[in-house]
């Protein structure tokens, strides 16, 4: 909730950074995003980095009126998204803190899939719309003054606010100083060209753009974006778009270059935006800080953050994170299912307290992704047999100490996609054993351990280092595969090791989870097309043919009824075929400072743009007032 509609678009797509292992995508559409729990933080942060497209929407995208003078009415009505959630007694001032696990190595959101990039493009860059907080159906303008949607939906025509800037910088290669830039149709046009580049390494987020045709610049404030064929989330996406800044990734002569806008270093470590924050200094593995932008052009229309500046400091180990939010170090912090069972009933937590917790339905699901490639886990029966030794009711209890569900599919499962019939596959030993013999493998030679063809079954699956949940959930998944004569060895692996792995499809086994839209489109995780592309979201090299025929009707049906149906068919065959085991939907967990006030929880998580700091309160952080 704290990033752009258009990065939670992202939310379905590939590297995105998620609550358990994973990275982030783009943001207009529902994007599924990969969250590390290192990485990761409370859903409200993980809308997704498709965000340069579009955000995650509720049930069906609004149904927005056809005719011009409809939608201009729509744009009169509120001139800028989500206002009236903002206090108009705030007082401007202080700091908000808050920690990550690891450090980025690149802040270029459209190559760089981390969900904490996506959440810093959040704050330092508007999308044309938002989705409004409390009511996801309804698209509220920022970049955009107003727009209007052809009948068939094709054709999207969009009028800019005039005198948006670009946040002032100095160009780390050339140090030409830039200021007082204005924001133009140009700059969208360039942000759709530099995605559809094949040399530019976006292969997530441009599955998105498939079917967008063009871009077509008016003038300095208007624009149309056209559209090959009728896609669901197509308004989503279009309204959700980003402006890329060209004076900085453009700044030589001659055409674009994408392979060097893939390594141009020096400008990928700082952010050009045009929202409410400016990138004000990285500290190379210490902190990152943004500040509020003086020239903001929502300060007119009453949309401006009071907190001064947001300072994200790099502390590694939880429970050093945990000290620093209890100490007042930090103010938010995700808290794990432990922590917050065991380490948030003191009196600093109660009524009087200092600190607050909240607890609210995650929008994400942990699961294991079987690498297809490997001919070990291309029999079905296979996999539904590894599902059976995975004991999902215990893992719930002892790991999540019950704060989540499990859950049998893609589709968030408080939606109306997720076919509550489908019940779990029961974990038991016997049902695994049968399941293995029907596939051939048996143990031939009384050690315990399953063969076939001379070879025993065994695997190794790898985790990234740094999480609090994994370590306690594998050992109880490789114990119970022994039972059943599965060897299973687990392999822990940094970061930035895991994800290169993971995008170029070398390993076994993962661990992931994945951060939810409202919308599901499940092309880019389990489209056919996906599954050969080094870092698409496919990374288990998933292919069948019916799914692709699902999915692609799913991206053209409109109606909300008939594509409930399809995606109920294609849970069904999932659950079926058994791709992933999919684990648990985890209650998101989130601590927060009792100083700030405007705290307001909604369904995606808790807006740190909308929270103000008392005068006494406002220089107590570490240095940065």
């Amino acid at each position: 909730m704290n990033r752009n509609f258009y990065l939670n678009f992202i939310a379905t797509l590939l590297l995105i950074v998620l609550s358990f292992v994973g990275f982030v995508l783009i943001k207009s559409i529902d994007i599924l995003s990969l969250r590390t729990e290192n990485l990761s933080g409370q859903i409200s942060k993980i809308d997704a980095k498709f965000a340069s497209l579009g955000t995650a929407l509720k049930n069906r995208p609004a149904s927005l009126p056809s005719t011009a003078e409809e939608k201009k009415i729509t744009a009169d009505k509120i001139l800028m998204a989500n206002s009236e959630f903002y206090d108009k007694n705030a007082i401007p001032g202080g700091s908000f803190i808050a920690a990550i696990a690891s450090e980025t190595k690149n802040m270029n959101y459209t190559v760089n899939n981390e969900k904490f990039v996506s959440d810093l493009w959040s704050y330092t860059c508007d999308s044309l719309a938002d989705r409004n907080y409390q009511n996801f159906e309804i698209f509220e303008p920022q970049l955009a003054e107003s727009w209007t949607i052809s009948e068939d939906k094709l054709v999207y025509t969009i009028k800019l606010k005039k005198g948006v800037l670009w946040h002032d910088f100095k160009d780390p290669v050339s140090g030409k100083e830039w200021k007082n830039i204005e924001v133009t149709a140009h700059d969208f046009k360039f942000y759709v060209d530099v995605l559809k580049n094949p040399d530019t390494d976006c292969a997530p987020s441009r599955v998105y753009l498939q079917d967008l045709d063009r871009i077509e610049v008016i003038n300095d404030y208007e624009f149309k974006v056209y559209w090959k064929k009728r896609y669901f989330q197509s308004e989503s996406i279009t309204l959700g778009t980003l402006p890329l800044p060209r004076h900085l990734y453009h700044a030589y002569e001659g055409p674009f270059d994408g392979k060097k806008f893939n390594d141009d270093h020096e400008r990928n470590r700082i952010i050009v935006g045009c929202g409410p924050y400016r990138f004000d200094k990285w500290e190379k593995g210490q902190r990152i800080i943004l500040k509020k932008w003086d020239k903001y052009y929502g300060a007119k229309y009453g949309v401006s953050p009071a907190v001064e500046t947001l300072v994200f400091d790099v502390i590694k180990h939880p429970n050093t994170r945990f000290q620093s939010f209890l100490s007042g170090t930090i103010n938010d912090i995700s808290l794990s299912p432990e922590q917050w069972i065991k380490r948030t009933n003191g009196s600093e937590f109660g009524p009087q307290g200092t600190l607050r917790k909240i607890k609210y339905p995650g929008r994400a699901y942990s699961y294991i992704g079987y690498n297809l490639k490997n001919p070990l886990f291309q029999d079905k029966r296979v996999r539904q047999a590894l599902t059976s030794l995975v004991n999902r009711e215990r893992i719930l209890k002892e790991v999540y100490h019950g704060l989540g569900r499990i859950t049998t599919g893609t589709f968030f499962i408080d939606s109306p996609y997720y076919d509550k019939s489908i019940k779990p596959y029961p974990f038991s030993i016997e049902r695994a054993k049968a399941l293995f013999k029907e596939a051939g493998w048996k143990d031939e030679d009384g050690d315990g351990i399953l063969e076939k063809d001379g070879k025993k079954f065994e695997f190794t699956i790898f985790a990234p280092s740094g999480s609090e949940i994994i370590p306690k959930m594998l050992p109880i998944i490789k114990e119970d595969m022994a039972k059943a004569g599965v060897i299973m060895k687990i392999q822990n692996i940094e970061w930035s090791v895991y994800v290169q792995r993971l995008e170029k499809k070398k390993y076994e086994v993962c661990v992931l989870s994945w951060a939810l839209g409202l919308s599901p489109d499940p092309y880019q995780l389990w489209h056919s097309s996906e599954a050969d592309k080094d870092g698409s979201s496919n990374h288990i090299g998933f292919k069948n043919p019916e799914a692709d025929k699902l999915i692609e009707e799913i991206r053209e049906t409109f109606d909300m009824k008939k594509r409930v149906e399809l995606c109920h068919r294609f849970h069904k065959l999932l659950h079926e075929e058994q791709p992933y085991t999919f684990l648990i939907s985890p209650d998101s967990l989130q601590g927060i400072s009792g100083k700030f006030q405007n705290i307001r929880v909604f369904p995606l998580g808790v807006p740190v743009k909308l929270m103000w700091l008392p005068l006494a309160d406002q220089n107590t952080a570490h240095g940065t007032n």
